[in-house]
């Protein structure tokens, strides 16, 4: 009875965090939804009397591959305005026919769940141990599934690294640029630092400059559309608004980009027709 209590409340919370992670928009909440199915496959696996796998699901996967997942996803950042121009010409196709080709791998394993006769974990483990039968079915009946498995896994990292792949479209600024183009500028001195002669040294804080007016500058413009949205506000109201106007201009930035790339994309299709035609010439 508690098995079967135990199979149904994990099975939902499972499919729901399957469902979350398949569906969500942020990165990051979908390798902690896919963090919740492994967690909830170790205590299945735990509830089958299958200790070792429960530990090498937890230990290995959740403990190691999803948390690296995660720590990567963080550090790099992944964020709604990155470019959609693809880098790999045809990659959708190919997408396409491995999602067909896994969805019929499913089927076929499910069908021979359903359909094949039931051995019995008593003959299972004959052979000297759970773990025992498990190494003798990876390393002989299941090497050729192992080896594909472990290749997938390096695909999967390759993928990875090429998703967080961006073209560059200009030659990267040296430091003589970037001080040239500081000091023709409106503000050639470094910005302010947050909290800078303020009542308080949160990131969030916008700096108060010698005659007292906010500097809107110094706050991270990540911060106050984070503030903005989530009505993170100071009581002051000269401090709300320069986060305000902080957040605006970060969404004035965040339309003119996807145009930029836009405009930066036709521009190199422009010039990939026109060269062949001056090769003809």
């Amino acid at each position: 009875m508690g098995e079967t209590i135990t199979f149904w409340v994990l099975a939902v919370v499972s499919v729901g965090a399957a469902l979350g992670m398949v569906f969500n928009r942020k990165a990051v909440y979908s390798a902690l939804m896919l963090g919740t199915v492994m967690l909830c496959l170790a205590v299945l696996y735990a509830v089958q009397d299958a200790p070792f796998l429960a530990a090498v699901q937890i230990i290995v996967y959740t403990g190691a591959i999803m948390m690296l997942f995660l720590f990567v996803l963080m550090l790099v950042g992944v964020d709604s305005s990155d470019s959609f121009v693809e880098t790999l010409k045809g990659q959708r196709v190919w997408a396409v026919l491995a999602g067909i080709g896994f969805a019929t791998l499913i089927i076929l394993a499910v069908g021979n769940a359903i359909f094949a006769p039931e051995v019995g974990l008593a003959q299972v483990t004959a052979q000297g141990g759970y773990i025992r039968s498990i190494a003798l079915l990876i390393f002989t009946k299941y090497v050729f599934a192992f080896e594909i498995t472990s290749a997938l896994l390096i695909t999967a990292a390759l993928g990875a690294m090429v998703l967080a792949h961006r073209e560059r479209l200009t030659d990267k600024p040296t430091q003589k640029d970037l001080s040239r183009a500081r000091f023709l500028g409106d503000r050639p001195s470094p910005l302010p630092g947050p909290g800078t002669y303020a009542t308080g040294n949160a990131i969030d804080m916008p700096a108060l400059l010698p005659d007292g007016s906010a500097a809107e500058s110094s706050v991270n413009r990540y911060i106050a559309r984070y503030d903005v949205e989530h009505d993170h506000l100071p009581d002051d109201p000269r401090l709300a608004e320069a986060i305000k106007h902080r957040a605006e201009e970060d969404a004035d930035e965040r339309e003119i980009a996807p145009r930029a790339e836009e405009q930066d994309a036709e521009a190199e299709v422009r010039d990939a027709e026109e060269t062949p035609n001056e090769v003809t010439k």
